[in-house]
C-alpha cells in the first residue's frame, strides 16, 4: 500500500474524530524515514509513535537504525516483547523450564545460550540489590533508555500485574544500567 494513500485515510480519521494520532509498528528505519517524508511533503499527518520489537535481549534492530531516527524525529517508542517472551522475568533458565509455558516455551528457547545467561545474572544481581524481580529490572532498563515512551509486558496474573507495575518506581543507577547494557551487549 502506497504510504501516501494510508496517510491520507488516516488523515481522514483524524479529522473524522475518530483518532487522535497515528502510529506505526515493525516499521525498519528506512520505511519510517519514507512515511515522514511523505508526511511532510503532503501536509498529511504523520507517525507520532513506534512499536517495536526492543528489550535487553533484542537489541541491535532498534538501536542501530530505529533509535537514531526517532530521536532525531521526536517520535514515542512503545515496545513490544519486553520481557522476550518472559525469558527476563528469569522464568527460563534450562531446557526444562520451557514445559512451564507451551505457548512461550518454545519462543525463547533461542535464548538459552552464553549470552542469555549472561543477561539473566546481570538482572539477578541488580534485582537482588533492589529486593526486586528480573523483570522489574529489565522493564527498569527499558524505562531508562532515551526515547522509550513505555514498554509493553504482559501479564497472565494481577499477581505479575502488580509484580510489572513495581518497574516504574524501580530507579536503577547508572552504573547499574551500564552493567545491564554491557551484559547484553
Amino acid at each position: 500500500m502506497p504510504l501516501e494513500e494510508t496517510l491520507d485515510a488516516f488523515s481522514r480519521l483524524i479529522e473524522e474524530g475518530k483518532v487522535r494520532v497515528i502510529g506505526a509498528s515493525n516499521y525498519s528505519a528506512d520505511r519510517l524515514a519514507e512515511a515522514l517524508k511523505v508526511s511532510r511533503e503532503n501536509n498529511l499527518p504523520r507517525y507520532e509513535t513506534l512499536q517495536p520489537d526492543y528489550n535487553l535481549i533484542d537489541r541491535a534492530d532498534y538501536e542501530k537504525e530505529l533509535e537514531p531516527l526517532i530521536r532525531k524525529e521526536n517520535l514515542g517508542v512503545i515496545n513490544y516483547y519486553s520481557l522476550a517472551s518472559g525469558f527476563l522475568s528469569g522464568k527460563y533458565r534450562s531446557e526444562n523450564d520451557l514445559a512451564k509455558s507451551s505457548a512461550r516455551g518454545g519462543a525463547v528457547k533461542k535464548y538459552l545460550n552464553p549470552r542469555g545467561m549472561k543477561i539473566l545474572t546481570a538482572l539477578d544481581d541488580v534485582a537482588s540489590s533492589h529486593h526486586a524481580k528480573p523483570a522489574q529490572v529489565a522493564l527498569a532498563w527499558l524505562m531508562a533508555r532515551p526515547g522509550i515512551t513505555a514498554p509493553i509486558a504482559s501479564a497472565t496474573s494481577v499477581e505479575q500485574l502488580h509484580e510489572l507495575v513495581g518497574a516504574a518506581k524501580l530507579e536503577l543507577s547508572s552504573d547499574e544500567i551500564a552493567q545491564l547494557t554491557a551484559a547484553s551487549d
